[in-house]
């Protein structure tokens, strides 16, 4: 999961690399195992419309699932896609194992300077028998515009 701050105007946007190469993002929300589920866009679609009258949800959050064990490496970055403040922006990601019971595996905090910004959040193994191992923050780009 990547969240950061309420209520913040700016687009920050989580893209994720698998072991066969598959990178998931806002334009390919599905690849291999991997599934994004749910893209946030700031500001921008924090309204809904619910019984008929319009509700602001505050939460800026973007959620990926890996729905299965593929072994090898995975590269977690975030984008700082789009500034309506231009002011930095602190970002979290918190990686969970929700199987056999939920454990919080990683959780960390990521400041993106500028609009433009890509920085590599985390880098992991999931190992044969579904353990995550080896967190390093070693910096690779996976932007694919």
């Amino acid at each position: 999961a990547l969240n950061w701050p309420d209520n913040d105007p700016n687009d920050i946007d989580l893209w994720v690399e698998d072991p066969a190469g598959n990178i998931i993002w806002f334009k390919n929300r599905e690849a291999g195992l991997m599934h994004l589920d749910r893209d946030d866009r700031g500001s921008i679609n924090d309204r809904v419309k619910f019984n008929e009258r319009q509700v602001s949800n505050p939460l800026n959050q973007e959620l990926m699932t890996i729905r299965g064990i593929v072994p090898g490496e995975y590269v977690v970055n975030l984008h700082y896609y789009e500034s309506a403040s231009n002011m930095p922006v602190d970002a979290t990601v918190k990686v969970s194992r929700v199987n056999p019971a939920l454990e919080v595996v990683y959780y960390g905090t990521t400041t993106l300077e500028e609009k433009g910004v890509e920085k590599t959040a985390l880098r992991f193994y999931i190992s044969n028998q579904g353990d995550i191992e080896s967190i390093n923050h070693i910096e690779k780009s996976i932007l694919l515009l």
